[in-house]
Formats: C-alpha cells, structure tokens, sequence
C-alpha cells in the first residue's frame, strides 16, 4: 500500500511540474553552481582595474542567486601579468581581464580595440562598439581563439607620460627608453625611441633603475599612487590614449555551457563592471589631480610642443596606411574607426568642445 501511495504522489508532482513547463533536470539545472576563475592582469588590490573585476564577480553572485561564482586570480596568483590571453583560450581560466593591445604580438589587430592613437574619446568609443560596429569586429578577431571579447572599463583620456627630461623637440626622442604599449609604440618606435612594455608592478623600480627614461600608465587616477612624482618632474598631457578600454575575456566554451540567463546575467554584470570603472577613474582623475597641483609644486605639467605631436600625428597616420595595406581585416577595422570617429566627433565639437571653449574659455 504505502509504495502504491507514494508512486501515485511522485507522479501527481511530476504531472504538476509539466503542467508549469518544468521538470526535475530543469530543476537540477536552476539549481547547478557554477563556479568559475578570472586570471587579471593586475595584482591583488590593484586600484579601479582590480575594482573592476571583484564589481563583476559580486554582481554576478547577487544576481544569480549564487549560481554564478567567479574567483578572480591577481598577478600574484597565476605569475604571468601578460599571459591572461593565453590562460582563457586554453581553458585554463575561463574568464580574464587585462587591455587588448597587450596581444598585438598575437594579433596584431586586438590592439585597436583598447585605442589607438589620436582616437576616439571614451563616449565616442563606446558608441562605436556597442552602435557603431566595434563588438561585431572585434568578434571577428577573437573568434579563431574560441574567445568572447567584452569591454572591460575605460580610463578616459591618458595622460602622456612621466619624463625625467622635457621633450623640447623631435630629436629628443631618439634613444629614449619609454615604457609604452599599443600601437603608440609603434609610433614612438619609428621616430627613434626604444619602446617597451613592462607590467604595472615593474614600473617604479624600472624607472628608478634608468632601465626607462620614461613611462606612460594611465593619469591622476592611478598615477599618484605609484610614485612616479619622486623620479620624473615632468608630466605631459595625452596623445596615444584618448579613451583606453580594457578587457574582459571569456572562454567560448566556457561560455556555451552556462543556462541562458546566466549567459545574460554575465554579460549585463560585464557592462555595468566596466562603465563603473570608467566614472571612478574619471573621478580619481580629478580628485588626485587636485592633489598633485598642491602637495607636489614641483611636477611641471607640460604638452608636447606642436612640431612633435605634428611628427607623432604624421607618423601615426603613415603607419597606419602602411599597415591596412598589408591586411584586410586591419583595414576593415580602420575605416570602421576613422569614418565613425568622423561622424561622431562633429558632434563631439558641437557639443562638449564648444560648451568647454564658450562656458569656460581660457
């Protein structure tokens, strides 16, 4: 009797789920954690990129009700800084965050999905890659690694670099030892400077050492803090930056294994993550700045003098054609960017340059 009773209840409740569009493996499903790695570039309490990346495990948790847990792993964890691409397309880790430009060596055309010298602004890009085509080019790149390609925060306008001499003219460039990633190196390379890239937590005692004459990072934001203040005097406004976007990675099949609303759940968590970036880097920017113009009288905030950025702007645009010859995914994703950038900044200058130029002319 009592097995009887307790077949007859088990179908009721199996009838009961069909009849709502359930079943117990969908219920099993709703209910799997899934646990998963993000290998950062950064190290452990890494400032605004570092916050960045626990904002997006955080609001991955919360909004998945735990069924999404994503432990982020800092540059002390994994030991390679700059091998976070290779960790998420082996499978490694199934989720990463670091800036494209650092692949170039992989492929060279990741590099214009974190900016490219001259560019866009970080309004202008980010309406190119969720408006303007970007995410769908940068698919293309990514898509031959089994790689998903996300923005994973902007800096807003970078700042030139710090240098332990002032850049006077183009000939100051030559030989000079400067840390600076992307496609700006590139640039710099061809008017005769020695361009590197070496990781944030190297880049204090590199420029201590003079093994660097000089070094770009980001600006206020992250600058201050890493002293670069104590060994180089003179702080140039940006050029090569204009809105660096860095990235989150995630592993293709990775990704395909997680429910649907996981799947939305990740990629919303994503785009909040990396827009909260953006405003908290614009507001150190302008907290720290404030900071540095008095505690720190000494730091000469200079611009690059007019004959160098039209050599660096002329140089930049050769190379560029120079390049989109040689590859027509390169060029594909050039005229992208070159004739966005048109369209949007006649905006940009009738909105913003000229509400700056006439409320607060200088």
């Amino acid at each position: 009797m009592k097995k009887s009773v307790f077949l007859k209840a088990a179908l009721i409740v199996s009838l009961g789920l069909s009849s709502l569009g359930l079943s117990s493996v969908a219920m099993a499903a709703n209910d799997k954690v899934y646990r998963w790695k993000m290998a950062e570039t950064w190290g452990p309490n890494f400032p605004i990129f570092g916050e960045a990346t626990k904002n997006l495990a955080k609001t991955v948790k919360e909004m998945s009700n735990g069924r999404l847990i994503i432990r982020v792993d800092s540059s002390n964890k994994h030991k390679s800084p700059l091998g976070i691409f290779d960790f998420v397309k082996s499978g490694q880790y199934q989720m990463g965050h670091s800036a494209s430009y650092y692949w170039k060596g992989k492929n060279f055309n990741a590099l214009f999905f974190t900016t490219v010298p001259f560019g866009m602004t970080a309004p202008e890009q980010y309406a190119w890659f969720y408006y303007g085509g970007g995410m769908e080019l940068m698919k293309k790149v990514y898509d031959k690694y089994g790689i998903l390609s996300f923005p994973g925060g902007n800096t807003g306008n970078q700042m030139g670099g710090w240098f332990k001499k002032e850049i006077n003219s183009v000939a100051d460039l030559k030989g000079l030892k400067m840390r600076i990633p992307g496609f700006a190196g590139e640039v710099l390379a061809k008017l005769g400077a020695k361009p590197t890239n070496i990781p944030a937590g190297e880049l204090y005692t590199a420029l201590e050492r003079n093994t660097i004459d000089a070094l770009e990072w980001v600006g206020p934001s992250l600058d201050l803090r890493m002293g670069f203040h104590k060994i180089a005097p003179y702080y140039y406004t940006g050029w090569h930056e204009p809105g660096a976007e860095l990235q989150f990675m995630v592993n293709e099949k990775a990704y395909n294994k997680l429910p649907k609303d996981l799947q939305k759940i990740l990629t919303v968590a994503m785009k909040t993550a990396a827009y909260d970036m953006y405003i908290q880097s614009y507001h150190e920017s302008g907290k720290n700045l404030a900071t540095l113009n008095k505690d720190y009288p000494n730091i000469k905030m200079r611009s690059f003098p007019k004959s160098v950025m039209t050599a660096m702007k002329e140089t930049n645009d050769v190379l560029l054609k120079e390049f989109a010859a040689k590859d027509p995914m390169t060029a594909e994703i050039l005229k992208s960017i070159q004739e966005y950038q048109t369209k949007v900044r006649a905006w940009t200058n009738l909105s913003d340059r000229a509400y700056l130029d006439t409320t607060d002319p200088k």
